[in-house]
């Protein structure tokens, strides 16, 4: 949910009940949940909008390496989980899938965390990075570099 917040992502769905479980352990800590709704469901494939392209994360034979990947304006994101792999038929109904080129492979949160920095990178153009900075920090950072 950190990263949904961090890089604005309009929903997050989940399957299986390890969120469920690690959910007590009070991990938002951004809160937001409170502004990004959060749901669990059965079926991510019933949770894709008719305008929405589907776009599987995995190491898979034949996928696209996520630098040279354009990113399509109404994505749904389905990521593999820890330990296993997103069912074939997700991949089948998938407009691309992608993977992050790296030795060995990162866990969800990683990789959801590196998907939506790439997303936004290729989307967005920061004017004023001092701005930004100083807008998105928290508290216990007043850094500065040296000379400005």
């Amino acid at each position: 949910m950190r990263a949904a917040g961090c890089y604005s992502a309009n929903a997050v769905y989940y399957t299986g009940t390890r969120f469920d479980r690690a959910a007590k352990y009070q991990l938002d800590t951004k809160k937001a949940s409170s502004f990004i709704p959060l749901r669990s469901t059965h079926d991510l494939l019933a949770e894709v909008e008719l305008d929405q392209k589907i776009i599987c994360v995995e190491l898979a034979i034949g996928a696209e390496a996520l630098p040279g990947f354009v990113h399509p304006k109404n994505a749904f994101y389905i990521f593999g989980p820890e330990d296993d792999s997103i069912d074939q038929s997700m991949i089948d109904r998938a407009y691309a899938v992608v993977y992050i080129p790296t030795n060995g492979c990162m866990n969800l949160a990683a990789t959801v965390n590196v998907l939506l920095y790439d997303r936004l990178a290729k989307t967005i153009q920061v004017e004023d990075h001092r701005a930004m900075v100083s807008k998105n920090r928290d508290v216990n950072n007043r850094l500065k570099v040296k000379g400005l």
